[in-house]
């Protein structure tokens, strides 16, 4: 019998993100700076008869582990009926960093492994972050998401992440956002330092802070709680922030401050992957 195979599902942070149209479907068009953090969950598929789900780790409450968890949808689309797969939680859920999209790269990654299956080509079936978190590099990501371009590696940049607990749903964001017609990024570099990828980044930004911010006012005051970063940003759709700073010192002193100004914080120190 196949051994269990355990694959990693990093956070997956937008660095940056614009939003440049609105297709007739509805659906908005982005472009995105797209980095991936070494913070995050762990699935582990095993051979079994039947395909089921169980949830460990601090944020499981509330991880579904029926059919409408994505990793569970993830082994249909593949095509496999029978393995067991542990989600070991430690991401908080619906925060604007890829959570549940990771976990179903990671599973996907997992039973493909396992079964021998090659990787579905259409995984942005199951939510458009899914292509993006397949290879959780740096990359580029257009369109509705499907269109994924892989960039050189980060430098070692350290990454501070704050959610204050509000769940944003993504389609109330951008249900308030007014201009859905914005500049797509600029040219993206090569970045050898972090402070030159900071320096860019501070060109570009996140359009749907605005509206996330309407929607639950505590963003605003994450995002002052970080302002005394190189960086300050909020992720995706949110409420979780991040700041970015050249050294994993500086990130932990702030880190350490937060929590113990705001214990209600899910509050966590990192690197972006290369």
């Amino acid at each position: 019998m196949a051994l269990p195979i355990t694959e990693f599902a990093p956070a997956k942070i937008n660095l940056a993100l614009h939003v440049t149209g609105q297709r007739a479907d509805g659906y908005h068009l982005l472009d995105s700076l797209v980095a991936f953090a070494d913070i995050g969950d762990h699935v582990t598929a095993s051979a079994a008869r039947t395909l089921t789900l169980d949830v460990s780790g601090p944020k499981r409450e509330g991880v579904p582990t029926d059919e409408s968890n994505l990793v569970l949808k993830a082994a249909r689309l593949l095509g496999v009926d029978g393995a067991h797969l542990h989600l070991e939680k430690h991401l908080p859920a619906a925060a604007g960093i890829g959570g549940g999209s990771s976990d179903a790269a990671a599973a996907l990654r997992a039973l493909s492994r396992l079964s021998g299956l090659p990787l579905p080509p259409d995984t942005e079936r199951l939510g458009a972050d899914i292509p993006v978190c397949l290879a959780p590099q740096c990359q580029r990501m257009e369109g509705v998401g499907e269109r994924i371009t892989p960039l050189p590696p980060l430098p070692n940049t350290a990454i501070l992440l704050v959610n204050p607990g509000v769940h944003q749903p993504t389609p109330a964001v951008f249900k308030e956002l007014t201009q859905k017609t914005n500049p797509p990024l600029p040219t993206i570099p090569a970045f050898p330092t972090a402070n030159g990828l900071i320096a860019w980044l501070k060109n570009t930004r996140n359009d749907l802070e605005p509206p996330a911010i309407q929607g639950a006012p505590v963003i605003a005051a994450v995002l002052e709680s970080l302002s005394s970063a190189p960086l300050a940003r909020m992720s995706g759709s949110g409420a979780t922030c991040f700041a970015l700073f050249e050294t994993r010192e500086e990130a932990e002193i702030l880190a350490s401050a937060l929590r113990s100004a705001r214990p209600e914080w899910w509050i966590a120190a990192a690197r972006l992957l290369p």
